[in-house]
């Protein structure tokens, strides 16, 4: 069964600018971190944005929604920045029940070699293939379900919101 990746930007694919110091989106890191992974699985792309999370709005996660919606796949990874990771997930939980979701990402951007984002992208394809329909996060080998996952700041982590 073909895995879809929606990419929307985030940590995970930008870029260093070595003269100011400043990140920046150029293209996405996906294609060449999956011929890293050496991954023989069918997985088609799709880029839809290059934003940092913090500036999406309920328009963008609309446009993602109707793209999880549209594409034939039922196993939907998608690469989003962690600071609103927590957002996107419950509001596409609250639209699209018939799907496996898994948004996934970065904390330091993959250029930088010391990037958690390729294990956490092997993560999301392997979660993707085995879990229900729903919607989660996996980030730093650990899996979230939508509406009950917070990224805390201080620590630098995903966490439940009410653990049991």
């Amino acid at each position: 069964m073909p895995i879809r990746i929606l990419i929307t930007g985030g940590t995970f694919d930008k870029e260093y600018n070595e003269l100011n110091g400043f990140l920046y989106f150029k293209d996405t890191h996906l294609p060449e971190m999956l011929r890293t992974a050496r991954t023989n699985l069918t997985i088609n792309y799709r880029t839809l944005m290059m934003m940092d999370s913090l500036e999406m709005t309920d328009s963008d996660r609309e446009l993602i929604a109707h793209n999880c919606q549209e594409v034939k796949e039922t196993q939907i990874i998608i690469t989003h920045g962690t600071d609103t990771m927590p957002e996107t997930a419950k509001y596409l939980a609250d639209r699209i029940k018939d799907k496996t979701i898994v948004l996934t990402g970065a904390m330091i951007p993959i250029v930088f070699g010391s990037s958690d984002g390729l294990f956490n992208l092997g993560a999301a394809v392997a979660y993707v293939q085995s879990l229900p329909h729903g919607v989660y996060i996996a980030m730093n080998g650990k899996l979230f379900n939508s509406g009950n996952v917070r990224k805390n700041r201080e620590k630098g982590i995903f966490e439940e919101v009410n653990t049991p």
